[in-house]
């Protein structure tokens, strides 16, 4: 695992979320921070001490509109990565990078790109619960096969537990699995939605679209970002007694494979980089 100072990790995340911020400003694109980002704000005006990402979600048409325009609108030194502009991006949603720095985050996922802040889509859901559930379920099934077509099948050896990834290479593509997921994604129109949810935080984020509403300042750090208009419902839908710490001990961290600050993922040596065509 790689060896850094969180200190320094957040100063680059916080370059990342100003240009997001500053990005969809300029071109009238909503986003909320989100999840660890959303209850540092509230909890700590900015990272959880211990925390090393950062969330944020836009309704899927901004989101579609950011990956579309990404290359013009960015500041310089920043990129929008996603399945939409790399066959061999292993993730069912975007990540803003920092291009200056490397990182990847897992042996198994060796996908070699900058820092970066998620960026999740936020969907629209359909009324009925079991509906929902059946739909999030299917999001879920095509996460997992995403996951283990890309992913080394040979992590724990060559025995049965290569089998399945395996078998997932012969039968999808990285690429087909993505567009699937796309597909199932924008079945729901945000704004023509009563419940909505950001897919990745599973049945616990599901609230009326009135919670994000048209969104609020929070400060965070030294920056002012959009959130949620009703944190407090969707932090207490998500984490429960959330201004309570967890115990000493308990904190989840990415511990991330490889991580430098200072030198370009595009001058990585070819032997950090591991594609599966």
């Amino acid at each position: 695992m790689a060896e850094y100072n969180l200190h320094d990790l957040h100063n680059v995340m916080l370059g990342i979320l100003k240009a997001i911020d500053e990005t969809c400003k300029k071109y009238n694109l909503r986003y909320f921070i989100v999840a660890g980002t959303q209850l540092g704000a509230v909890r700590h005006k900015g990272f959880i001490p211990w925390d090393d990402d950062a969330d944020v979600c836009m309704p899927h048409s901004d989101y579609d509109q950011l990956i579309a325009h990404s290359k013009e609108w960015l500041p310089e030194g920043y990129e929008l990565i996603c399945a939409e502009n790399d066959k061999h991006y292993p993730q069912p949603f975007a990540k803003m990078q920092d291009a200056r720095t490397t990182i990847i985050e897992h042996a198994h996922l060796r996908y070699l790109g900058g820092v970066y802040v998620d960026v999740f889509p936020l969907d629209g859901m359909p009324n009925n619960r079991l509906c929902q559930w059946l739909h999030v379920r299917h999001y879920k099934h095509l996460c997992k096969l995403l996951y283990f077509t890309y992913r080394d099948p040979y992590r724990h050896g060559h025995g049965p537990s290569s089998w399945l990834p395996l078998l997932c290479r012969k039968l999808f593509t990285v690429e087909g699995l993505q567009k699937s997921i796309s597909r199932l994604l924008h079945k729901y129109d945000y704004d023509r939605s009563r419940y909505v949810l950001c897919f990745d935080d599973d049945f616990r984020s599901i609230v009326p679209r009135e919670v994000y509403g048209d969104g609020k300042p929070y400060t965070f750090e030294s920056l002012t970002l959009r959130g949620a208009a009703d944190s407090h419902w969707l932090l207490t839908k998500m984490y429960g007694d959330y201004m309570t710490p967890p115990k000493q001990g308990t904190e989840f961290q990415h511990n991330f494979y490889y991580l430098d600050l200072e030198h370009s993922y595009k001058d990585a040596p070819a032997s950090l980089i591991q594609h599966h065509d």
